[in-house]
Parts: C-alpha cells; sequence; structure tokens
C-alpha cells in the first residue's frame, strides 16, 4: 500500500510543477469564493448574500474548468477552449448584471457595497483567466481592456459619475491584468522546466548516440581496410585460380590470415567497448551528474585494482549513475570505494528513491515492484540488476541494494581481492 504523499515523489520535476500550477489557478477560484461570496454575508442580509455567494462559486467553478483547459491546450493535450472561454464571458456578463440589479432594485446600504465588490471582482477574474487560453501578448491586452470597457459601460443603469465608472474600469484593468500577468507567467515557467527536461532527455540520448557513433567509427577502421584488401586478394586468387597458376594458393592462405586477423581486432574492438574501466566511470558520473545539477561526492582509491574488478565495479557504476538520471529525483549522490579486509566495496547512494510498498518493493510510475528493490533510482530495474549480478558474480562479488533510511537509497557491491592485488591496492592507499 502506498504511503500518504507517495503520488507525490512517484512525479517528475515537471509533472510536479505543473501540479503545482494547476492547483495555483484552481486556489484562485477558492480566493474569488472567499473574498466575494463570503464576505457578503457580513455586508448584507442572508437571503441575498447567499444568492450574490452562489453567482460568485458558479463563476470560479467556470474559471477552474478554463484555467484546466487552457493549460492541457498549452501542453498540446487538448484543443484551445474556445467554447469554455465563450461560456466564461456570458456567465461573468449574466454574473456582474445580477449583481448590477441587485445593487440598483435591493435594499439600500451595504447591499451596494456587496454587489459592486462582486461585480467588480468577477469581471477581474475572468480576464485574467481567460487570457491563459489565446496566445500573444495584443490578444491578452485586447481582452484584459474588453472587460475594463465592459465593466465600465455596465456601471451606466447605476447612474454612477463618470470619474467613478472610469476608475472601476481602470481598476478593472489594474487588477485583470495583474491576475493575467501572473497567469502567464506561471505558464512560461511551467513550459520552460519541461523545456529543460526535454533538454537533459536530449542530452542522454545525444550521448548515447554519440558512443554508438564512436563504437562504428572503431569498428569501420578496423574493418575497412582489411575487407578491402581481402576482396582484391580473393579476386586475385580467383585470377590466378583460372589460369591454374600455383600462387593462388599462397594468396587464399594471406586470405585466411587477414581474416583471422580481422577477428581478433573486432574482438578486442568489442571487449573494450564492453569494459568500464573504474576510474574513467567515476569521472564521468561526477561529470554527468554535475551538469544535472545533482551534488556528487565521489571518494576512494582505485589504483591497483584488478582490471576484472575495474571492470564490474565500473559497471556498477555506470548503471547507477544512469538511472539516477533517468528515474530518480535526487537532489544528491556519494559514491565511495574502500578496502575492507582483502575485499573492495564500492557503495552508491542516493536521496531521490520512491516511496516503497508495505513489502519493501517500490512503488514507482511502472506499478509495485518496478525496479526489483532500486527504488527507481540507484540500481536498475529487473534484467539490469540481475545482469549487474552477473557480472559481479564472475569476480565472486556480491550486489545488494535498497533503502536505507527516509527517501535514501543504497546499493553495494563487494569484490573480493586475490592475496597480491588486495596487498598492492592497500599499498597504494596507504
Amino acid at each position: 500500500m502506498r504511503r500518504p504523499g507517495g503520488w507525490w515523489r512517484v512525479k517528475s520535476t515537471p509533472e510536479k510543477v505543473e501540479t503545482y500550477t494547476r492547483w495555483s489557478f484552481h486556489f484562485f477560484g477558492v480566493i474569488e469564493i472567499l473574498a466575494l461570496g463570503v464576505t457578503a454575508y457580513g455586508r448584507t442580509g442572508v437571503g441575498l448574500a447567499t444568492a450574490l455567494c452562489l453567482l460568485v462559486t458558479a463563476h470560479a467553478a467556470v474559471c477552474m474548468l478554463v484555467s484546466a483547459r487552457a493549460l492541457d491546450w498549452t501542453r498540446g493535450r487538448r484543443p484551445q477552449p474556445v467554447r469554455q472561454m465563450w461560456a466564461l464571458v456570458v456567465v461573468s456578463a449574466v454574473v456582474s448584471t445580477t449583481a448590477v440589479v441587485i445593487a440598483e432594485r435591493g435594499p439600500s446600504g451595504e447591499v451596494e457595497t456587496a454587489a459592486g465588490s462582486v461585480y467588480g471582482g468577477v469581471l477581474c477574474y475572468a480576464a485574467g483567466v481567460i487570457t491563459l487560453g489565446v496566445r500573444g501578448w495584443r490578444r491578452r491586452v485586447t481582452v484584459v481592456g474588453a472587460f475594463a470597457v465592459g465593466a465600465g459601460l455596465l456601471t451606466f443603469p447605476l447612474e454612477m459619475p463618470l470619474l467613478a465608472s472610469v476608475v472601476l474600469a481602470g481598476l478593472v484593468m489594474v487588477t485583470g491584468g495583474f491576475l493575467a500577468v501572473t497567469s502567464i507567467f506561471s505558464l512560461w515557467l511551467l513550459n520552460a522546466v519541461y523545456a529543460l527536461d526535454d533538454a537533459k532527455e536530449t542530452r542522454v540520448r545525444l550521448a548515447v548516440a554519440e558512443e554508438r557513433l564512436r563504437f562504428g567509427r572503431d569498428l569501420h577502421d578496423v574493418m575497412g581496410r582489411n575487407l578491402a584488401v581481402i576482396a582484391l586478394k580473393s579476386e586475385l586468387a580467383v585470377q590466378l585460380s583460372r589460369r591454374g597458376r600455383p600462387e593462388a594458393v599462397e594468396q587464399m592462405i594471406e586470405v585466411q590470415r587477414i581474416a583471422q586477423e580481422s577477428q581478433r581486432e573486432v574482438r578486442d574492438v568489442v571487449r573494450g567497448y564492453r569494459e568500464a574501466a573504474l576510474e574513467v566511470e567515476l569521472a564521468g558520473a561526477r561529470g554527468v551528474l554535475s551538469a544535472a545539477g545533482i551534488v556528487s561526492e565521489v571518494t576512494g582509491e582505485t589504483a591497483g585494482l584488478p582490471a576484472e574488478v575495474q571492470s564490474a565495479l565500473g559497471w556498477v557504476v555506470r548503471e547507477a549513475t544512469t538511472n539516477v538520471l533517468r528515474h530518480g529525483d535526487a537532489k544528491k549522490v556519494a559514491v565511495t570505494v574502500r578496502m575492507s579486509e582483502g575485499r573492495v566495496v564500492l557503495t552508491v547512494e542516493n536521496d531521490g528513491v520512491a516511496e516503497t510498498t508495505g513489502d519493501g518493493l517500490p512503488d514507482g510510475p511502472g506499478g509495485p515492484g518496478r525496479s526489483a528493490g532500486t527504488g527507481g533510482t540507484s540500481g536498475t530495474g529487473g534484467s539490469g540488476l540481475s545482469g549487474l549480478r552477473e557480472r559481479l558474480s564472475a569476480v565472486d562479488g556480491t550486489l545488494e541494494a535498497g533503502p536505507v533510511g527516509r527517501g535514501v537509497f543504497r546499493l553495494t557491491a563487494e569484490v573480493p581481492l586475490p592475496a597480491a592485488a588486495a596487498g598492492a591496492a592497500l599499498g597504494v592507499a596507504s
């Protein structure tokens, strides 16, 4: 069972910002109800106050709907909410007109103040919300200006002085403009967060593509020349064979030798591609995490470790770093390499683990236990974790992964060292 607040922790950073932005717009509606509707009870009778409060509540509900649809439109999930915006215009006109009628025909006194607050307030909120559904500063200014002009024109049935009508229109213009700027800035910030997240994903994909290009380039350098020589010598052997020349056998022997040499060189290239040097992986992890805005601490010595041990531990660092970037929401990652009683211990710890279920498995976006005990952050999910264990088992190593505190996840890899290697490593460390 997911812990309270777990739904928030499994969200990505852009999703968290979107949730905050969406509920901020909804909170504007709550403020409208409290500021315009509830306060009417202290200014007039219960009957009229209830009528005004219901009108304001209906208007706030339409504002919440329009803001939600406009946010989805901005993110490209829905079409532009044109009908909803026109519905908000109609509701705003109805509520404002009703407030004017109440102020004109209702009992004199504070009811005029209450109705007047509703009259001007709903127009300000509507102006700020509708600007979310249009693009371009000219259109947004036009929307706010139209509401301000409408607010001034609707005051004539009240027989208000011209100066008071102008002041009221200016108030709607300023207040509605402020709400519009605030809302538009929130959308801009949300889009910027999504753009940064897309840039982060693009950087990861480019790194993978660059590595593939490097591998392809190395393979081409190895095989291109050898295959060209094999083709030429094979053609020469065919011509010599047709002429009955004994040199054809020597040419085919040379082709065989070059082919065997090519096999060996390809194996070397693939082996170098698959092996992961621990020192290189630690430096790469530090750079990638820093570029992603994550504080990284890397401590320990790697000198004197056997090549196969460095390769296995290097893969642990590589996979752990990759999953912190892809699945976690970590702010700090600590990587430690230490020697302990003839064993080398690699620890990767971060503070971006997702909430776990009752059985100790993470309850991430992929469902309960999605990452097989990795929390979607430090380790690898499913076959990735098994793959790391297989690599470590080749050098008699072990792998442990799991949460060690609130929001903290630790991955520990231990590999025994041969006596000679352990002495050399300890001597370098001292």
